[in-house]
């Protein structure tokens, strides 16, 4: 395994459950921790949290293409980047609007392309990077009530493994780990009977995710699968 100690490793999506755990594992990694959100105050609370200077932390919206390439900007190039950042909106179709298509679509999906488009020229131009998303267990199979949710992760796989394709001969490596169902905030405004005491703790998400930026560097860990163990979609 390959360690983490100075590698530049930037967390998108941070101020969430999955990321909050995560900027701690790699931080006691002794990596070069840099962290984004959207929330400012979030940011500013983990930063404060972990001992993390200021000058390390970047708000920015992922919907937003300038914003994202501000961040590549200030972050320069990435050992490691881990997009974390996402939105789930669990609706039946008849109870699902326009704006919570439309909202999944830019967050999940073109904001992951936002992502590479800023992020991938830099890591060409050193031919080196790892990049790792979470397309999730929704990605691959489809759930009731989950049509803009599963239509954005759907998407979201299928652009990475094309983008991978490109990306063979060289070094730049693409993870995704299909990550089911976790005890984060992502459920508290989702009207669906879940057992939450029987899923993955955002803690050992996290540690998988860990796991993953630690992956040899003669190979790649093209996909990785985590779920509960009562309710195993894959």
């Amino acid at each position: 395994m390959e360690t983490l100690f100075k590698k530049k490793v930037l967390i998108i999506g941070a101020t969430g459950g999955i990321g909050r755990e995560l900027a701690k594992l790699i931080k006691s990694s002794q990596a070069d921790l840099l962290l984004s959100g959207r929330n400012a105050a979030k940011l500013e609370e983990i930063a404060i949290e972990l001992g993390i200077n200021q000058e390390h932390i970047f708000t920015a919206d992922i919907t937003n293409p300038d914003q994202v390439q501000s961040m590549a900007e200030w972050s320069g190039n990435p050992d490691i980047i881990i997009n974390v950042a996402g939105i789930g909106i669990i609706k039946p179709l008849e109870q699902l609007t326009y704006d919570d298509f439309n909202q999944s679509i830019d967050i999940n999906l073109k904001g992951t392309f936002h992502i590479l488009k800023s992020y991938l020229p830099g890591m060409k131009a050193v031919k080196q990077g790892l990049i790792i998303n979470l397309p999730g267990v929704i990605g691959k199979v489809p759930m009731a009530g989950a049509a803009a949710y599963a239509a954005s992760k759907y998407g979201l796989n299928g652009m990475l493994k094309s983008v991978r394709e490109e990306l063979k001969r060289t070094n730049i490596r693409i993870t995704n780990l299909y990550l089911g169902g976790t005890d984060t905030a992502f459920w508290d405004q989702i009207d669906l009977n879940v057992q939450r005491d029987k899923f993955v703790l955002a803690k050992e998400a996290a540690k998988s995710i860990w796991f993953l930026c630690q992956q040899p560097v003669s190979g790649v860990v093209s996909e990785m699968v985590l779920q509960p163990f009562n309710h195993q979609a894959i």
